[in-house]
């Protein structure tokens, strides 16, 4: 809940910044331009279910939920995977910038995402550690 509450505060202040730096560029085009949101960088994420969407723990509804999406929330997605199928969509998205999962069910997609398996092993393979490994 209170990485909800964070997020909401950025927002604002984020929105509020903009706002203060149009009036006082110009006063004019305060009231012309609203403050922008700007989309995550792709691929992205959009929740569509109107109450809200759980972030869990791994890609099952037996995980353990660790943040809560709200309708519209906009979130980054690293890779995909194939798991348990709901509302008759079997995808899961792992989140670029945590350790979270959301089923594709509930969401609509923009741009094209990754399959994990081919980026993961892209990873462990280029890595030092990896190297020594292999001889």
């Amino acid at each position: 809940m209170l990485k909800i509450l964070e997020r909401r505060a950025r927002r604002i202040a984020a929105g509020s910044g903009a706002a203060a730096v149009v009036v006082l560029g110009s006063p004019l085009l305060a009231a012309a331009a609203p403050a922008q949101v700007t989309a995550p960088v792709q691929p992205y994420a959009t929740v569509t279910s109107q109450s809200g969407l759980n972030e869990r723990q791994y890609p099952s509804t037996d995980s353990s939920v660790v943040n809560i999406l709200e309708y519209q929330d906009q979130v980054g997605l690293r890779c995909k995977v194939r798991a348990q199928t709901i509302a008759g969509n079997d995808v899961w998205y792992l989140l670029r910038d945590t350790q979270a999962w959301i089923s594709a069910g509930y969401v609509v997609r923009t741009g094209t995402v990754p399959y994990c398996k081919d980026i993961q092993v892209n990873r462990l393979t280029h890595t030092p550690q990896a190297t020594d490994a292999m001889g």
